[in-house]
């Protein structure tokens, strides 16, 4: 707990009460696995919470995906300068976020239940995360066009991130991204380290090659 006090600062009692959360419903509901209980904050909560040291001050961040809130709440918890978007298309996991929110009273956070290519006329997100919710080579497809020019994708991988990142790379070219980088962010605090792909949008994709344009 030395660790979390370090990552969650004044704001530890709220992150406790989360870990309390996805011990208790999380678990009940499927959203965190019976053997995570006993390592949700080594595995889980400052696993994601180390993730806010890539995210500028005062970015709009949409959490893809969020499930149980990986990493969105945390970093909602942790960085309460953020605004926070939670995307989620099932019923049930965003029950269980607009309950979490209620229960760790945030006011910098927003439940959305949908997918990503169902909002995308909507946001202009400075910020896209995601963890554990598919292959670079989709993910991309799916986070860059809610990104402002110049927005950035932080996916949190595994060993397979380089090769993630060559297997993406035709979806990648043909959104035109600025860069893609991996980092390691919580050095000293986790370990590993948590592995960050970070993509910089740069502008929209072009069409693929013979496809139409559907008119609306």
């Amino acid at each position: 707990m030395g660790i979390a006090r370090e990552v969650f600062g004044d704001a530890l009692p709220i992150a406790e009460r989360y870990a309390e959360f996805l011990a208790d419903a999380g678990v009940e509901r499927g959203l965190i696995g019976p053997r995570e209980a006993d390592r949700l904050w080594e595995r889980h909560l400052i696993n994601c919470a180390v993730v806010a040291e890539a995210v500028p001050e005062n970015a709009r961040v949409v959490d893809i995906g969020s499930g149980a809130g990986l990493p969105g709440l945390v970093l909602a918890i942790v960085r309460p300068d953020l605004s926070i978007t939670l995307l989620e298309p099932l019923l049930r996991r965003t029950n269980f976020l607009n309950e979490a929110v209620e229960l760790l009273g945030l006011r910098n956070v927003e439940v959305r239940r949908g997918r990503a290519e169902e909002v995308v006329k909507e946001f202009s997100m400075d910020v896209a995360t995601a963890r554990a919710v598919a292959p670079l080579e989709r993910l991309a497809r799916w986070a860059l066009p809610l990104l402002r020019p110049g927005g950035e994708l932080l996916a949190m991988k595994g060993e397979r991130a380089a090769a993630e990142i060559e297997e993406a790379a035709p979806v990648l070219k043909r959104f035109g991204v600025r860069t893609t980088e991996l980092l390691q962010v919580g050095q000293g605090k986790v370990e590993p380290p948590t592995t960050l792909v970070r993509v910089v949008a740069e502008r929209a994709p072009r069409p693929a090659k013979g496809s139409k344009k559907r008119s609306s």
